[in-house]
């Protein structure tokens, strides 16, 4: 595939995107040089950082695996992001070929290659749409078309609501979509969080703020991070640093305990 292939006309390469950004440091191919710029950066400034992005990626894998276990049938995946390996619906339709997954995200080349990636999978899709604007999410045809909001659903946002400033109220941001889900569903969050590594953190969004504008990251503390999750229940063990939830092997947890503290990671459900 050729890079005129997969890369809309609209899109300006040469300005580093947060999902590009992502899709380089897990080891895709779906991004440019400014994005690669920026991550390598990054890296320079905490290495090992690279680690920390496949702990959120192997933490998507397990929270899907738990609601499943809880009888959870149909997913929401908010700032889904490029898809790489061990994509919601993957993990979702391996063990029941009948869930329905929703994937949402702003970003251009994102929303082309999941479109490219689920040709022809009728029980998930992709909505071009910003996390910001829920109405427009949660009363979409194609996210109508497959979620039955009068049942329960997995809704998760990963490693993206610390994009979202403070005067933007997440907290209620998240509160549109959490009123819209029944008892019985499932809310999955991983945050950046300043609580513990705040050097590296700091170094994080010093080097986002350089190079990207106005697309900024805001850490948040434990205390705001659980906010997010309103009257929601949060599931043992808690809110905890990401690679400590509920790890089921090597790969979940970083060699490096330092990467495992620089974001934290809950999942809640609505009684």
């Amino acid at each position: 595939m050729t890079q005129q292939d997969w890369v809309p006309g609209i899109i300006d390469t040469a300005a580093p995107s947060g999902a590009r950004t992502y899709d380089y440091l897990l080891g895709g191919n779906h991004n440019f040089e400014a994005d690669r710029a920026m991550a390598d950066q990054v890296e320079r400034a905490v290495p090992g950082i690279r680690a920390a992005a496949r702990l959120n990626r192997a933490f998507l894998a397990r929270s899907v695996r738990f609601m499943m276990g809880e009888g959870i049938r149909q997913f929401l995946d908010i700032g889904s992001g490029i898809p790489t390996v061990g994509n919601v619906h993957e993990i979702a339709q391996k063990e029941d070929p009948e869930c329905r997954v929703v994937y949402v995200d702003r970003d251009p080349i994102a929303v082309a290659h999941s479109e490219l990636m689920l040709a022809g999978n009728d029980r998930a899709a992709m909505v071009e749409a910003d996390m910001r604007a829920p109405d427009s999410i949660l009363d979409h045809p194609t996210t109508r078309s497959l979620i039955d909001f009068d049942q329960p659903v997995g809704v998760l946002f990963l490693l993206v609501l610390h994009w979202v400033p403070d005067d933007a109220d997440p907290a209620a941001l998240v509160a549109r979509y959490r009123e819209q889900m029944v008892p019985g569903s499932y809310l999955a969050v991983t945050h950046m969080t300043d609580d513990i590594q705040e050097d590296k953190i700091s170094a994080v969004a010093g080097i986002v703020r350089e190079n990207r504008g106005a697309g900024q990251v805001f850490p948040r503390t434990r205390a705001e991070i659980t906010a997010l999750f309103g009257d929601f229940a949060l599931v043992e063990p808690g809110l905890v640093p990401t690679g400590t939830w509920r790890p089921g092997g090597a790969g979940d947890i970083a060699d490096d305990p330092e990467m495992n503290e620089l974001s934290f990671a809950g999942v809640a459900t609505k009684g």
